[in-house]
């Protein structure tokens, strides 16, 4: 079966290890070209050695080319304001764009939560790497029990940060508490991002606290460790770093929140902990590896979705 042609626009940290993903792990999607604007970046170095066609033009410079004809699906990689432009070329030209910057102007898309529902959609948003890895258990926890309230907090390795995710830092924070909302079901959510310059370098950490009426904790606890399951299929350094914790809190001693009130009913706590594949960076940056296996298993099922449809 002839695989699906994509293109990479950013030759960052982000674009490199998912050009990396798909030539080794894929077997629906190949990888066309890969798109940057800098002639110099190791992403298109690394690219040229690969025998993957590139351009240093931008996504201008890829419509040149002859083989964009045939390509499908675009990945970009780059920043919220370039993407403005490139999903306008994206839609002049019938590609579906699925979008790793914070620019949302398609559908908040994770893959283990709602990207069945968007089969057609032109333009769809990977949220975050933080998104990719907290929003899922949200979604786990309000299938069990309406979560009012969710918040989430990100530590990644500064190392493990490139230039185009430190300029985008504000919108990517803006972005997952907008997915917390509407894609795992809170009522309200909040994102705290940080970039975190131990060394040696510490794996991604990612810690989810929500509020949602009373449960059965055996359900809840089982409906986190499904969906964690479901993740680990296309990424395996997904895990639970310790046991999932609750706390009943009764209406003699109800949380008093900013900006929400008061609330009685269960806090759920869920630590999680992503180790890198390498493929790229070294093993400690799990945020890569969440984004670019997330964003790579949405265009493989995208594939899967239409052909049979």
């Amino acid at each position: 079966m002839a695989k699906t042609k994509v293109a990479i626009i950013g030759s960052g940290n982000i674009g490199t290890d998912l050009m990396i993903k798909i030539m080794r792990n894929s077997k629906i999607l190949e990888i066309a070209a890969l798109v940057g604007i800098d002639p110099d970046s190791d992403g298109l170095a690394r690219a040229k050695k690969l025998g993957v066609a590139t351009t240093h033009e931008g996504i201008d410079g890829l419509v040149k080319m002859d083989v964009f004809k045939e390509i499908e699906f675009l990945f970009d990689a780059t920043s919220a304001g370039a993407h403005k432009y490139h999903d306008k070329i994206a839609q002049e030209y019938g590609k579906t764009m699925i979008d790793m910057t914070p620019a949302a102007i398609g559908p908040y898309v994770v893959p283990v939560v709602n990207l069945d529902k968007l089969r057609d959609a032109p333009n769809i948003n990977m949220v975050s790497c933080g998104g990719q890895a907290t929003i899922p258990m949200v979604a786990a926890i309000d299938r069990v029990a309406k979560v009012h309230y969710a918040e989430i907090v990100a530590s990644i390795s500064s190392k493990s940060a490139g230039p185009g995710t430190r300029a985008n830092i504000d919108e990517f924070t803006e972005t997952t508490a907008k997915g917390l909302e509407d894609v795992g079901g809170a009522t309200r959510g909040k994102a705290i991002i940080v970039l975190n310059p131990a060394d040696p370098p510490v794996m991604m950490r990612n810690t989810v606290y929500t509020l949602s009426d009373d449960a059965d904790q055996d359900k809840v606890r089982e409906s986190i460790a499904r969906q964690v399951a479901d993740i680990q299929s296309y990424v395996p350094g997904y895990r639970l770093k310790q046991e999932v914790q609750f706390e009943r809190i009764g209406d003699n001693t109800p949380l008093k929140i900013p900006g929400f009130g008061e609330f009685v009913g269960l806090k759920t706590s869920v630590f999680i902990e992503v180790e890198g594949a390498a493929h790229y960076l070294p093993n400690y940056a799990g945020n890569l590896d969440i984004m670019t296996s997330a964003a790579l298993a949405t265009a493989e099922r995208l594939v899967e979705l239409r052909k049979a449809a």
